[in-house]
């Protein structure tokens, strides 16, 4: 070990800090390599170079430097982010979004306002991740209503999140290590609602400056090439018998349409070998008859995850569709085994594929590879034509569900290209109301301290997982390691600038 002279050690920490805040700017630099650096420099040096305290005992070891890890402000944005993603795993927002989506029609610059100052109303009590996550569809729809490009309105949507998480105390991570900083320096703890008065004249002063301004100094870009798929509008060829029990049963035609499939746009309706197709006119659906339907991806996602009576397949009735451990999915059921653990993707049939010519009934694509086709895409045309007729081409993109592992094997599978950023979760509507009371207990018990915020925000993250709202595997994927390894990082460096004097020695000027 080395006797080293304080005033050097606090010279030596102000350069890590400078040299960190350059690594953090630089954008081919990952922000984890650069934490995990920082805490690695520091554990080297004060091992090498131990700064003594006032009784002679060492003043700065390992478990000071690496106690902000176990922080209660760490602890808690962990755990909300799990509450966050079972609100978006459920679906729990998708009642807000969709009566946002309604008062768009005819009017989607009034909407988009709306949508932003919603997302940032709710930011203020949930992390701006699974908020923006939820609003993306939309707004990607609205914009392109007023034929703008994606980028100039999820800017905006991103920093209304921000402007949202300034509110209170849990709106934002940065909100929570400030507080739990200044506790330990001996402060009064800061209450939910602290943050209230100076964040609401910024959100006040921002958003305005968000709506009006910010757009316009945005670049404008001929198109969104990164657009994710996940945000397209593009339209879907679907099939889907309606069941015994489905709610549509007897729902009539009005003037050649059917209302109670307002998000699907009906081509064909089969009954036996009666084949009627649009406009259709005193048509009222039956149990049995198979619809052939173009629509949105999310729109087919919803009508599966929602158990809405409708069997969507594309794959033969008498097949059965595999899932996971190797048993057959009864057709009866082709809603409730495309919930849980699945995911939806994008593949793109490939010019060589074996698949070509071939209408997807009769292919074998689905039961070798685990998944379920839900829908074609044709970027030549609309087809209106059944399913068994309907061959497939080069170009084609199919949507495919099943579990994330098999959806991933499909990388490796020659037939077809898997689309990058198409993949997303199927959400499980039918906890909704469990993750929306969850999360009103949290943010209620942490408001009005009956429990500490991290005790609220844990209960809340174990509840979401306890009552099935989200497996473990799902929680797990919730959890940002850039909030952790930055965070736990940013509490290390604290630890050494305030034992060193670094600290005092910048505010003091």
């Amino acid at each position: 070990m080395i006797v080293a002279d304080p005033f050097i050690l606090m010279w030596i920490t102000l350069a890590l800090a400078g040299l960190t805040i350059i690594a953090y700017a630089h954008p081919r630099l990952p922000l984890e390599l650069t934490s995990i650096g920082l805490v690695a420099a520091l554990l080297v040096l004060f091992h090498i170079a131990p700064l003594p305290s006032s009784d002679g005992r060492e003043g700065l070891d390992a478990v000071g430097l690496l106690k902000g890890f176990g922080n209660p402000a760490i602890i808690t944005v962990v755990a909300l982010l799990i509450v966050g993603q079972g609100m978006v795993r459920a679906g729990a927002l998708e009642m807000i979004s969709q009566m946002i989506y309604r008062a768009a029609r005819g009017r989607p610059a009034p909407a988009i306002a709306v949508s932003l100052l919603t997302a940032l109303t709710i930011s203020a009590a949930l992390n701006n991740t699974p908020v923006v996550v939820m609003f993306i569809p939309i707004l990607a729809s609205l914009a392109d209503r007023l034929g703008h490009t994606a980028s100039r309105i999820m800017m905006p949507l991103s920093y209304c999140t921000i402007l949202g998480g300034m509110v209170t105390l849990i709106g934002s991570s940065t909100n929570l290590l400030v507080a739990g900083t200044a506790q330990e320096l001996g402060m009064a703890p800061l209450g939910f609602f602290d943050f209230a008065i100076p964040g609401l004249v910024l959100a006040g002063l921002g958003f305005p400056y968000v709506i009006f301004i910010a757009p316009r100094l945005m670049p404008k870009r001929e198109a969104d090439e990164d657009e994710p798929a996940t945000s397209s509008g593009k339209q879907f060829i679907a099939q889907f018998t309606v069941e015994p029990a489905s709610p549509l049963i007897g729902i009539t035609a009005v003037a050649g349409m059917f209302p109670a499939l307002r998000s699907m746009t009906v081509l064909m309706v089969q009954r036996g070998a009666v084949h009627s197709r649009a406009p259709f006119e005193d048509i009222a659906l039956e149990p049995g008859d198979v619809v052939i339907v173009a629509a949105t991806r999310k729109a087919l996602v919803d009508a599966v995850s929602r158990s809405s009576g409708l069997q969507i397949r594309l794959t033969s009735a008498a097949e059965g569709d595999p899932v996971a451990g190797g048993e057959a999915a009864p057709e009866a059921q082709a809603g409730s085994d495309l919930r849980g653990d699945r995911v939806v993707a994008e593949a793109m049939v490939s010019p060589g594929s074996r698949l070509l010519g071939l209408p997807i009934e009769q292919s074998a694509f689905p039961a070798a590879n685990s998944v379920r086709v839900l829908g074609i895409q044709r970027r030549s045309r609309m087809t209106r034509a059944h399913m068994h007729e309907v061959r497939l081409q080069p170009g084609d993109v199919l949507l495919v569900s099943g579990h994330s592992r098999d959806v991933r094997r499909l990388r490796a599978n020659r037939d077809v290209v898997l689309m990058e950023w198409s993949e997303s979760e199927i959400p499980s509507y039918n906890h909704a109301r469990r993750a929306s009371l969850i999360f009103l207990a949290v943010v209620a018990i942490a408001a009005t301290g009956v429990l500490p915020i991290v005790a609220a925000a844990v209960a809340g993250a174990a509840l979401m997982v306890f009552s099935g709202t989200l497996n473990v595997r799902q929680a797990a994927r919730a959890i940002d390691r850039q909030i952790i390894l930055v965070g736990g990082a940013a509490l290390a460096l604290n630890a050494a600038l305030s034992a060193t004097g670094g600290g005092a020695y910048i505010a003091d000027g």
